[in-house]
């Protein structure tokens, strides 16, 4: 069992995280789950926690990108309509998918092509 933690805590610091306390996750999962729908609520009720704060970020950043291909699509005429603003709902759904995957595993994992970005910052451990 100690060698899982060992191997989760080196994929961690590969991708430039700690290692997330596992009460923070256990406590928090719900609200992670709901950074995906309302990315703010996390910054209300769990201020404190990385795991639900590094997910109302990909939430956020999840947003944005979904903004940005509603108004690419609608900027462009016709093949907006007709092919971007199809093929952007089924990558972010496929984006939220994934998020919601990493948190019901625990994981703190950034999502696909936008996951590297940090809009908001991450609080102090302590």
């Amino acid at each position: 069992m100690s060698q899982i933690k060992i191997k989760e805590d080196e994929r961690e610091r590969r991708f430039g995280q700690e290692p997330k306390p596992p009460n923070d996750v256990e406590e928090n999962k719900g609200l992670a789950v709901v950074a995906y729908i309302l990315f703010f609520i996390p910054l209300l009720v769990a201020r404190h926690s990385r795991f639900a704060i590094y997910h109302a970020n990909q939430g956020l950043l999840l947003l944005i990108t979904a903004i940005l291909i509603y108004t690419a699509g609608l900027i462009i005429p016709i093949i907006g309509l007709m092919i971007i603003i199809p093929i952007g709902c089924l990558f972010i759904f496929i984006l939220w998918l994934i998020g919601i995957l990493n948190v019901i595993k625990g994981e703190m994992n950034p999502l696909p092509l936008i996951g590297h970005y940090q809009v908001i910052k991450m609080p102090q451990e302590g």
